[in-house]
């Protein structure tokens, strides 16, 4: 997908919402458990009831791969549902994988080739060569991890480098912004570091961002907005758990459906005043 695209799919649904399909089996409704494809059953009826209020999905692949065979198959089966029936959507496989660049190249190939997604996460800790297998496809995209969500992103990624005067977050970022261009890079930036979007944006000022940790995690999408959103948007906030796992009735579609609605409704303000 070309950036234009997605910028304009922004445009026409009015959101820069990305809903992650983070499918944990145990927390699926309980009469999805008996059918014979659980996981796919519990996603097509998400992406039935949210596809129009959202510009992506991002299936995290741990969901399903710690079901082996049969987790495998639901995520391919996902991935192709999504493409043959919205192929306007953002379609994210977060791997965060990242390889000697022999290794990267099948990996890119898996996502790219063998199941279509657009864009795949990964993590830059191995340097360029294990990134740029990833960046030799034409129109798909390459998510490296900058900034993260989680409590131990303070372990390294806020590291000071007294010699060059930035954290480690930020090398990573200087350098990685070079690796690529904007119509084929992003970086994930965690929404509970809000206050440090406004240094990324320093950095990276036409890129997107992912930002994940909306929602369940506590980050908060008028910092994000305040802080990340450019002329292009250049945002894809991300909600899982808080949107997928809203109700685990029988209504788990439309209540998650209902819960879209209400980001999107902030969203649609953030975005009148780019136009």
């Amino acid at each position: 997908m070309k950036r234009e695209d997605l910028f304009q799919q922004i445009l026409s649904k009015e959101s820069f919402l990305c809903i992650g399909l983070d499918s944990d089996y145990q927390k699926i409704p309980e009469h999805l458990k008996i059918t014979e494809e659980p996981l796919f059953q519990f996603n097509k009826e998400i992406i039935d009831q949210t596809h129009n209020t959202c510009v992506a999905f991002k299936l995290n692949t741990a969901f399903y791969e710690a079901f082996g065979r049969e987790g495998w198959e639901a995520l391919e089966k996902t991935a192709e549902y999504i493409k043959k029936n919205h192929p306007e959507i953002f379609l994210i496989a977060d791997a965060k994988r990242g390889d000697i660049g022999n290794t990267s190249k099948m990996y890119a190939r898996c996502f790219f080739e063998n199941m279509n997604f657009d864009a795949v996460t990964v993590a830059p800790y191995m340097g360029s060569d294990s990134i740029k297998p990833f960046l030799g496809y034409e129109n798909k995209w390459v998510i490296i991890l900058g900034l993260t969500s989680n409590k131990g992103a303070s372990d390294f990624q806020f590291f000071y480098s007294e010699k060059e005067k930035q954290k480690l977050y930020e090398k990573v970022i200087n350098t990685a912004k070079n690796w690529g261009t904007t119509d084929n890079t992003m970086f994930v930036t965690g929404a509970t570091k809000a206050e440090e979007i406004k240094k990324i944006r320093k950095l990276i000022p036409d890129h997107f961002l992912l930002v994940p940790g909306v929602g369940a995690q506590g980050g908060s999408l008028e910092e994000v907005a305040k802080n990340g959103i450019n002329n292009k948007c250049g945002l894809l906030v991300n909600s899982s758990r808080g949107i997928i796992f809203s109700d685990d009735s029988k209504n788990f579609g439309a209540s998650a459906r209902k819960k879209a609605l209400e980001i999107n409704n902030s969203m649609k303000k953030m975005l009148s005043k780019l136009s």
